[in-house]
């Protein structure tokens, strides 16, 4: 049995690996690649990159493609270039700015994981005859007695499975993720500059790769034309308090950036977001504790921990990628939808973020944060 699980020698075991250019997918490549594996490795070229190419830790844009290339030649492995800008306006761009005008936070990371790296890539994996995917993730995948299980990164500060949680059996199945064992990114630099890669030193990604500058509404504004409106900031009983610019510019929690003349409400208690109403176009604010919810309501949910269960069960969750799981109970119900109880009040749940399920390290499932009950 050879490290990634396979009954062969790895020169007969091929695997694709997404490489973005960045440091992670490059010491993928080059570990799978020095252990004998017969490695292809893959970049997607996702959106028109001349928007982004004079930018630094954007992923997939035209320098990163360039990076992918020589870790490539460097490793002496065969690369490609696949042409996904379609395919990821369709399934990404279009997803986030539409999310956006609902009133929603929404995590493209996730739905370019769900759709274009997952879904079109693993295909295109599977006929180029290989018999696994592998990716750059901080995520585990460990065998267990039902099959292949999703579980948290051995470094919690890297850990990235509230990303993937939209991953199903069958590509959990298929996929690999050989950084997940590492104890820190450090060790992931020190293999980088052991095989001497080009992108040894290179900086994190930190930004949506297709969001200049971090300019969000300036994208939604490009994709969807006349789509944003101006409307009223209120409060939690209808008074008007001013004007904005579109529900875009805001999120459930945010404090700063209100542009009210004045700041705070009753007892001069700041205002937070509490929530965006797309269809009257409003914003509605108040104080901190109005933002406290226990009920929190899941759409879409994708579900990896064997049978759905039918009562009621102690989980933990994420309800955002920054933040410490939290104790809650998780209730299934009909249409993949569901509700977590969770043990004490949190703030800021934002709709279109994501709640995701957790027993101890395994990743159960999760799903899209709707209008809470």
């Amino acid at each position: 049995m050879n490290s990634l699980g396979f009954n062969k020698d790895p020169k007969d075991t091929r695997v694709v690996v997404a490489m973005s250019g960045g440091v992670d997918s490059s010491v993928t490549a080059a570990l799978l690649a020095e252990q004998g594996y017969d490695v292809v490795g893959v970049t997607l070229q996702l959106y028109d990159f001349g928007m982004a190419v004079q930018r630094k830790g954007a992923c997939c844009a035209g320098q990163d493609i360039y990076d992918a290339r020589q870790v490539s030649e460097k490793i002496g492995i065969p690369h490609y270039i696949l042409d996904y800008e379609s395919k990821f306006s369709q399934s990404v761009m279009d997803d986030f700015a539409d999310s956006y005008l609902r009133g929603e936070t929404p995590i493209p990371c996730v739905r370019c994981n769900q759709t274009v790296k997952f879904r079109d890539l693993l295909a295109v994996a599977r006929d180029l005859g290989a018999e696994a995917l592998a990716t750059g993730h901080y995520v585990r995948r460990v065998m267990g007695s039902n099959g292949a299980e999703l579980h948290r990164a051995a470094d919690d500060g890297k850990d990235q499975s509230y990303f993937l949680f939209t991953t199903t059996q069958e590509q959990l199945d298929f996929l690999r993720f050989p950084l997940g064992g590492m104890m820190s990114k450090t060790e992931t630099r020190a293999l980088a500059e052991r095989f001497n890669l080009p992108v040894a030193a290179k900086p994190d990604s930190q930004d949506i790769c297709f969001v200049p500058n971090g300019d969000y509404a300036s994208v939604v504004a490009k994709l969807r034309p006349g789509g944003i409106e101006p409307g009223d900031i209120v409060d939690e009983k209808g008074n008007v308090l001013g004007q904005h610019e579109g529900i875009i510019h805001f999120t459930v929690g945010q404090r700063k950036g209100i542009n009210l003349a004045t700041r705070t409400g009753e007892n001069n208690a700041p205002l937070y977001v509490l929530k965006l109403d797309a269809e009257k176009k409003q914003v509605i604010v108040g104080p901190k504790e109005s933002l406290a919810q226990q009920k929190v309501a899941l759409r879409e949910i994708n579900w990896l921990g064997g049978k759905a269960p039918k009562s009621e069960i102690p989980v933990t969750v994420k309800l955002r990628s920054a933040q410490p799981p939290i104790s809650a109970l998780f209730q299934m119900h009909e249409n993949n939808r569901g509700i977590l109880t969770l043990t004490e009040p949190t703030f800021g749940v934002a709709p279109g973020q994501a709640g995701v399920i957790y027993a101890g390290n395994r990743v159960l499932g999760g799903g899209w944060i709707t209008i809470s009950e």
